[in-house]
């Protein structure tokens, strides 16, 4: 059934917001203003349509920039004027901290995509007719969008789509879907394969030619190690960090860098910082040459990467990297006693412990960052109803083209 409808507003997760027959329903690449021909969306929820046609455009579309936009489900908005975009994004955050009811200053939004992304996720099927498909998820399906470029990946990740193909092409006739995880490192690619299975020898000493040929860095299966050329390392502040495999990165190396120079500006003169879901030490590394630290992280080889990369470091203060789930374990206010200053990074699901033990705490000084605004307000409800009081918060946008968006917060007592 064709519907025509009128896109009252983007939403939160990037799609046109418009109402049928009094009812709310979001229609992806749509812009407020807009008279758009719709039709449901099959197998979907009843409150998804997809566009026809736009009859009447808003003045603040814009082309997009890639021929995958719409089919590939990686941006969700490269359809719309640069200037309403990072107005609309910031007013995310706006928005997500009034539903909250947390009055506080958000900042201008800092555009943090620098060369693009350094990390990128392939998924490889076989399709009908014995087809290889070696792409990305389309736009709310499973279906995978065959690619031979991306122009939102940073330009140190050139060859990382022609690597996937051919690590591809002979694991697939093992019979199980691939995702093929590939990081561009100081010293090369650095691949890690899942759903294979176990490699058997001769399978390996494929995967040992394709891995010469394409000048890979570094080939795991599962994080188990396959082959190496080089150890694969980035830079971090001054120290250089041997990468664990499938490690947490930051999306963009701008990105990194901007969500640490505000975490250290937030830090101030604080002399003993609790750096807690650390990571391989993206604010550790560069807080230690000036504070003392101990940072906390459940993956294992995160924090056995960052406490290397701290020794071979000259000129550190003290700095404890320990494994710890701080999610089941988090650290009580008594251990939070000696700290003037707590930094937390937690995943999308934020850190409601954590949070909960803060407010209970003397800490003076605590920075939060997140990549959900909604969370992130849960948790920040939570710090001032202990008696916080927010400073501060800055929104910044590595992830251009989604609804994605990182904030910074200081909260002090």
């Amino acid at each position: 059934m064709v519907e025509r409808l009128v896109i009252d507003r983007v939403g939160h997760l990037g799609d046109g917001v418009g109402f049928a027959s009094g009812q709310m329903v979001y229609v992806p690449y749509t812009l407020g203003g807009e008279t758009v021909e719709v039709a449901p969306v099959p197998g979907h929820h009843p409150d998804r349509r997809r566009v026809l046609q736009v009859e009447r455009a808003s003045p603040e579309r814009i082309a997009p920039f890639c021929p995958h936009f719409g089919v590939c489900g990686g941006c969700a908005i490269q359809h719309w004027e640069a200037e309403r975009y990072r107005a609309w994004k910031r007013n995310i955050v706006v928005e997500t901290l009034a539903q909250a009811e947390l009055d506080c200053a958000v900042a201008p939004l800092i555009d943090a995509h620098g060369l693009g992304r350094r990390r990128l996720t392939l998924h490889a099927r076989m399709g009908t007719h014995d087809v290889l498909k070696v792409g990305f998820s389309a736009a709310h399906s499973h279906d995978i969008v065959p690619v031979d470029r991306c122009p939102i990946l940073d330009p140190h990740l050139g060859g990382a789509l022609d690597a996937g193909w051919a690590i591809a092409e002979p694991l697939i006739a093992i019979g199980k879907p691939l995702d093929i995880q590939i990081t561009a490192t100081d010293n090369g690619l650095d691949v890690d394969v899942r759903g294979s299975g176990p490699l058997p020898a001769a399978m390996i000493a494929k995967l040992s030619v394709i891995a010469e040929q394409h000048r890979l860095a570094r080939l795991t299966r599962h994080g188990e190690l396959v082959l190496m050329r080089r150890p694969p390392a980035l830079r971090i502040g001054s120290a250089q960090v041997a990468l664990p495999p499938g490690s947490f990165l930051q999306a963009t190396v701008a990105g990194e860098e901007t969500l640490a120079a505000l975490v250290s500006e937030h830090c101030g003169r604080a002399k003993n910082i609790a750096d807690l879901f650390c990571g391989v030490g993206p604010f550790a590394l560069r807080l230690a040459p000036r504070a003392r630290i101990s940072a906390f992280d459940n993956d294992a080889g995160a924090i056995e990467a960052l406490r290397k990369a701290a020794t071979a470091m000259p000129g550190l203060k003290p700095l404890k990297a320990e494994v710890r789930d701080l999610f089941r374990r988090p650290l009580s206010r008594e251990e939070l006693r000696d700290y003037d200053a707590v930094i937390f990074d937690p995943p999308r699901q934020g850190a409601q412990a954590q949070s909960l033990q803060l407010a209970a705490s003397k800490v003076a000084l605590v920075i939060a960052v997140s990549c959900n605004a909604a969370t992130f307000a849960r948790d920040a409800r939570v710090l001032v109803d202990g008696g916080y009081r927010i400073e501060t918060v800055t929104p910044v946008d590595q992830f251009r083209h989604t609804a994605h968006v990182e904030l910074v917060a200081k909260f002090s007592r």
